[in-house]
């Protein structure tokens, strides 16, 4: 063995720096009993912050309050003690701050000072690769992680937390547009750029259209903004109100017809009582799992076919500020509702000119000065734009998830299962990849307890 060899080993890889890798090499140190190396792998210059956390922008707020976004499961109001310790959020009683949506820069830099916390104290040693990972290897003794240039890797245990990618503007050529008439969501320095006196195209209506238009508001953009979805639903917003009570452990024997049936039900009866229907699915938020694992492959199909769009705006919620702010856009005219289907972009002097598909067929072609993509999470494998993801699945060391989502994964462990159906103890995946066999495995409460469990091994 060379000292090169020995140099490029280590006990534990993680891939992907975000706020899931982040968690992840959190909880590893923490749980460290014996010196041990640990490597993180993360091109990006910054730590913890992947997509939804890499906004530098006051306007882009978190999603959940502040009260309830702990990265530590075992410590719930560890991100509401940062805030106050480190005066992120200053002059603001805690009872009052715990129900506030703060912006979402402020958990990454938690996250960064928790990690840095963890290096100081731990028996293991982190250290951070600024490099993509493009392929792994099982070996008989862990897996070889081969990066550019020909340089490997060998680790006992491999973590994937690899994050999320956009899904591409459904619209034939839209990859060729200039950078300057196609901006991502999630690019919010390049949205902000947009602001002005054209007019612009969202496509999609979900989180990150509310994102992209508050950032344009903010920037003083004085132009329409048209936003295309083939739903046209808008994000709903939190509210504050006292918790129903109703016992949700019979939902996990219904079919799904029966489960949207009786939430509807719950809903109406809660608002009937003066509670807010969003008691409802907070209610139901810690089952979200169990409730999909309990449903059919056949009643997983229609989710999927028919309700999942009604399902996230009313389980991913925003701010009410943000939800306030999207809604008198819509009321001045400024903002522009359509429920349609992008079909063709093309570029013309005056700038670009959409066309849609409607239900009723009553849309005009739309001429803007630029488009932004927010169609959201790309969520099917075969489709995701990561070079490891497709080497795993090209060389038969993953599959698809249930319906094609994510990889598929054991379900208490989350070990990566090859082409042959077998599971593979030294690869395990947090994330966004266990949507397909989990379902919930976007959001923090689900990223910590993922985090800690692979973490440990």
């Amino acid at each position: 063995m060379t000292a090169s060899d020995t140099h490029r080993q280590c006990d534990l890889a993680i891939v992907g720096g975000g706020a899931a890798g982040v968690l992840v090499a959190l909880q590893a140190l923490r749980h460290a009993a014996r010196p041990s190396r640990i490597v993180l792998f993360e091109p990006a210059s910054a730590l913890a912050e992947g997509i939804a956390y890499a906004t530098p922008w006051p306007e882009h707020l978190l999603n959940v309050p502040a009260g309830k976004m702990s990265g530590l499961p075992d410590q719930p109001a560890d991100f509401l003690d940062y805030l106050i310790d480190s005066q992120a959020i200053a002059d603001v009683p805690r009872e009052v701050l715990a129900d506030q949506f703060v912006p979402r820069r402020q958990f990454a830099a938690y996250l960064r000072e928790r990690l840095e916390q963890a290096c100081e104290r731990s028996e293991a040693v982190l250290e951070v690769v600024e490099q993509p990972v493009f392929a792994l290897e099982p070996t008989g003794h862990g897996v070889e992680l081969r990066l550019g240039d020909d340089v490997t890797w060998r680790a006992q245990r491999v973590v994937l937390a690899c994050g999320n990618s956009m899904r591409p503007l459904p619209v034939p050529g839209a990859d060729a547009l200039p950078p300057a008439q196609a901006v991502e969501a999630w690019d919010y320095d390049g949205v902000r750029v947009l602001a002005g006196d054209d007019d612009l195209a969202i496509i999609g209506s979900g989180l990150s259209m509310a994102d992209s238009v508050v950032a344009l508001a903010a920037a003083g953009h004085r132009g329409r903004i048209y936003v295309l979805s083939r739903h046209a639903l808008l994000p709903l917003p939190q509210a504050h109100g006292d918790a129903v009570t109703f016992d949700p452990q019979p939902l996990l024997t219904m079919s799904l017809r029966q489960r949207v049936r009786e939430l509807r039900a719950q809903a109406d009866a809660a608002v009937a009582q003066g509670i807010p229907w969003q008691s409802v699915m907070d209610r139901i938020r810690p089952m979200g799992q169990a409730l999909w694992l309990s449903l059919g492959e056949a009643d997983q199909r229609r989710f999927l076919r028919h309700v999942v769009r009604y399902w996230d705006v009313h389980r991913h919620r925003i701010a009410e500020s943000v939800h306030a702010q999207v809604s008198e856009l819509e009321r001045s005219g400024q903002l522009q509702r359509h429920r349609a289907r992008l079909d063709t972009l093309l570029v013309q002097e005056s700038g670009l000119q959409l066309h849609g598909r409607s239900p009723d067929g009553g849309l005009p072609p739309l001429t803007v000065g630029a488009v932004i993509n927010a169609t959201g999470v790309e969520t099917r494998a075969l489709s995701m734009r990561n070079p490891l993801i497709q080497q795993l699945l090209a060389d038969g060391h993953a599959r698809p998830g249930p319906h094609g989502l994510g990889l598929e994964t054991t379900v208490d462990e989350g070990a990566l299962i090859d082409g042959h159906g077998q599971p593979q103890p030294a690869i395990r995946v947090v994330g966004s990849l266990r949507i397909g066999t989990l379902w919930e495995s976007l959001a923090i409460p689900e990223l910590r307890v993922q985090a800690e469990q692979a973490a440990r091994g």
